[in-house]
């Protein structure tokens, strides 16, 4: 029996990772204002200390910007994803 504790790490590429549940995997996580003018640009009228929560394609591209993790899971439901849980 093997005891080893060891955990070998698997590199997927953008496009394999995106491919994850042919598609239909995201996952969600918060963000702060700061992140949604990098994302958006200047023109986001946001505190920088704000918190929000953005669903991400399994590629990582934003896909949406919630005032709550549950409105966040909505979004998901809404484009036929299926929120993950990252930890």
């Amino acid at each position: 029996m093997n005891t080893s504790n060891d955990k070998k790490a698997v590199e997927l590429s953008l496009e394999e990772l995106a491919q994850l549940g042919n598609g239909a995997l995201s996952y969600i996580r918060e963000i702060e204002g700061r992140d949604v003018i990098r994302m958006v640009g200047p023109q986001a009228q946001i505190a920088p200390d704000a918190k929000l929560f953005c669903l991400f394609n399994a590629n990582g591209s934003p896909i949406s910007i919630s005032g709550s993790h549950e409105a966040a899971v909505g979004s998901a439901v809404e484009h036929e994803l299926i929120p993950i849980s990252l930890h």
